[in-house]
């Protein structure tokens, strides 16, 4: 059973080793995109899983997508992944995912950082308005040959 979130119609649900052919179905639904760098096979889904925190959310029990993180130390996480199938984007859904994500598991880390493609202009403006600041860019960053930037958002004392 998802976790339910009463201000929207989104649930999430923690995925398991169990779900990888699942969580592969929907990093492939936006594979292809080059200011994405997602998984693409069974074992890189699996060890995605494996070494990270995944929700998949959901809408009336199906999986629209997923968002992830990973903690990098007591009091930092990093935001490794956020996907949100097509045919759902554009309705808010990233946003709630992420508002959700970081009032509830990442409430208590310091920083949370991310690095996203600087083309991905619907993902950077999201970023921003949820109190992210650029930081860096790096070149080939996943070794895809694409640059990303990298945003971080600090909590002060």
């Amino acid at each position: 059973m998802g976790l339910f979130n009463k201000k929207s119609d989104i649930v999430f649900k923690k995925a398991t080793i169990d779900d990888v052919a699942e969580f592969l179905r929907i990093e492939k639904s936006v594979a292809g995109s080059k200011t994405y760098c997602g998984s693409v096979d069974e074992q890189e889904a699996r060890e995605e899983i494996e070494n990270n925190i995944v929700y998949f959310i959901q809408n009336k029990e199906t999986n629209i997508g997923t968002i992830e993180y990973k903690i990098k130390g007591e009091n930092y996480a990093y935001l490794s992944g956020l996907v949100v199938d097509p045919n759902f984007q554009g309705r808010g859904i990233g946003r709630k995912a992420l508002r959700w994500l970081l009032a509830n598991d990442l409430k208590n880390f310091k920083r949370v950082d991310l690095a996203t493609h600087p083309h991905n202009t619907r993902a950077i403006m999201l970023y921003l308005s949820l109190g992210f600041v650029i930081e860096s860019w790096k070149d080939n960053y996943y070794g895809d040959g694409e640059p990303r930037i990298v945003l971080a958002r600090e909590k002060q004392d």
